[in-house]
């Protein structure tokens, strides 16, 4: 790493008690500094077993939503002199030891904006344990996505991701959703802005404790990533101006 760079790991957590310490197991503790953990209000245990750990822990005083919670994420990490931000959830759903390859693909410059991606294959997706419909669905809607914004993502909709801080500092992501469009926002954001997107490939993980948003959700996240686009598109040929995609204030 550039010398006195700083990254820190932020670890959104929601009912995360049973897989928190196994994600935090597999951070690199040699290549990072500091590792923030977000509740955002959990029913079960995770609170506790977040305080067992050598990590910072921040409590929402009530529940956010995924979006508010990431927005907990990257106010702090920003606050506390990030250079390099690695998000991953805390459901242990992603391979955390993949970080030493982002931080290195961040450091050289060759991306600004890093995702896991889960799907390299159908059969390796699917014998991972992710739901067929999901991967349908997610495979569908990252084919969309991609055609839309000319990129070339292995899948858009992934809890693994890593920045550079400037991505963090130029994104508004103050003004996006609370709720699961906040990464699909956040990502046409920083495809708006000129950053450079990337991914690499994680391990498929599916299994009880890993969190999941039921179909009826995933239908309304699907159409409010595709309302997105259609409020990029609608701002890039000035029909509509939109905050999502004016440039950040002081205030967001």
């Amino acid at each position: 790493m550039p010398p006195g760079a700083r990254t820190i790991v932020v670890m959104p957590a929601y009912n995360a008690a049973r897989t928190l310490e196994r994600v935090y197991a597999d951070i690199p503790r040699d290549l990072v500094d500091e590792v923030i953990v977000v509740d955002d209000k959990s029913p079960d245990d995770t609170v506790a077993v977040a305080k067992r750990m050598p990590v910072t822990l921040i409590e929402h005083p009530r529940n956010t939503g995924y979006g508010g919670n990431q927005k907990t994420c990257y106010r702090a990490a920003l606050e506390r002199g990030a250079d390099f931000v690695i998000m991953v959830h805390g459901d242990y759903q992603y391979d955390a030891r993949m970080i030493p390859a982002c931080l290195e693909v961040l450091r050289l410059g060759i991306c600004d904006v890093l995702l896991g991606n889960r799907i390299r294959t159908r059969a390796e997706a699917l014998a991972g344990g992710m739901p067929r419909v999901k991967y349908l669905a997610n495979r569908g809607l990252t084919f969309i996505e991609n055609l839309l914004t000319g990129q070339n993502l292995g899948e858009w909709h992934s809890g693994f991701r890593a920045y550079r801080r400037e991505v963090l500092e130029k994104v508004p992501f103050e003004r996006n959703s609370d709720d699961f469009v906040f990464d699909t926002q956040f990502l046409v954001q920083a495809i708006h802005f000129g950053f450079r997107v990337g991914d690499v490939p994680v391990p498929v993980r599916y299994f009880d404790e890993a969190s999941s948003i039921d179909l009826k959700n995933s239908a309304i996240y699907a159409l409010r990533s595709l309302a997105t686009f259609a409020a990029w598109y609608g701002h890039r040929l000035g029909l509509r101006p939109n905050p999502l995609f004016a440039p950040r204030t002081p205030e967001a």
